[in-house]
């Protein structure tokens, strides 16, 4: 089937799954709600599995939040461009939270035309609402930002990693590459690629531990994004340097690099504490060393023959 028309064809959906990261999410229409839309870029991700982890029901209109809500968690929409700041926005999502219910209210700063979403859930819960705001008759459920807000808060419930970094495969290895905004993600992955390794994404990976061991999964960021994986076998972090140089990281001082470049947030108790416990036993399984290197082919080598 053709792109187009396979898109066409998700337009007069009531039902859609996507399998993502190794989870099943499901989005049922409402009963007199709207259609259901799926992005180019999840294509790939759409699935026929009968389980889900979550099944979101899609309603269109306005939810009201219950007057006890309590705000826990504040994200503004900054966008900045060779240094020179393009949108400021500090109405852009948040977290509420009333007994065990949980509510995200967000806005979509990269849709066409002015919107409002409220994400119900709860992370004991397999059920979750989803409310939009618009005049369109068709609903992307899983549109910027709540792709990424819904993977995020199920990485909560399966006590799994959501991080900022790079990922290749070689040769049966995983190497994960993480570190701040500058520090070579993205220069990592494009250099790796040259060599003929496999790319899993150069930005944002998800981590699962399971009876194989800890397996590293992309998250669609892309258009062309494919669902890849990879079993993890070194995690670096990153800098750039004069030279190339491996120092290992041992101990408190793995877990709290790598814990300062996963995505969370940092509202909750529990949240904090699960996240903690799952990076502490990671590293205790997968090696961590902080690596300084000089972005040229060499740094290849430079880290496969520590492997040999």
């Amino acid at each position: 089937m053709a792109k187009d028309s396979f898109y066409r064809y998700f337009l007069k959906m009531r039902n859609v799954k996507l399998k993502i990261a190794g989870y099943n999410i499901g989005f049922k229409a409402s009963a007199g709600g709207p259609g259901l839309v799926v992005s180019p870029k999840f294509l790939r991700n759409v699935s026929h599995d009968s389980n889900v982890d979550i099944d979101i029901r899609v309603h269109s209109g306005i939810f009201k939040l219950p007057p006890e809500a309590e705000r826990v968690f504040h994200a503004p929409f900054v966008d900045i461009s060779n240094g020179i700041l393009i949108h400021n926005n500090p109405d852009f999502w948040s977290v509420w939270k009333h007994a065990s219910t949980l509510f995200i209210k967000t806005i979509f700063p990269l849709s066409g035309y002015p919107k409002n979403a409220v994400l119900k859930f709860s992370l004991a819960e397999q059920e979750w609402d989803l409310w939009m705001e618009t005049h369109k008759k068709e609903i992307d459920p899983f549109e910027y930002p709540l792709d990424g807000l819904i993977l995020y808060y199920l990485t909560v419930i399966k006590r799994d990693i959501m991080i900022h970094a790079s990922g290749v495969s070689i040769e049966g290895q995983g190497f994960l590459f993480s570190g701040v905004s500058g520090k070579g993600k993205s220069t990592m992955a494009m250099l790796w690629n040259t060599a003929g390794a496999r790319v899993i994404h150069d930005d944002r990976l998800i981590i699962r531990r399971s009876a194989a061991g800890y397996t590293m999964y992309n998250t669609p960021v892309y258009t062309n994004d494919v669902p890849l994986d990879s079993l993890l076998s070194r995690i670096f972090i990153i800098e750039h340097g004069d030279e190339n140089k491996l120092i290992p990281l041992l101990g408190a001082s793995a877990v709290t690099q790598v814990m300062a470049n996963c995505i969370q947030h940092t509202w909750g108790q529990s949240i904090v504490s699960g996240l903690l416990e799952s990076v502490s036993e990671m590293c205790n399984i997968i090696p961590a060393s902080r690596l300084f290197f000089l972005p040229e082919n060499n740094i290849i080598d430079f880290i496969l023959k520590e492997h040999e």
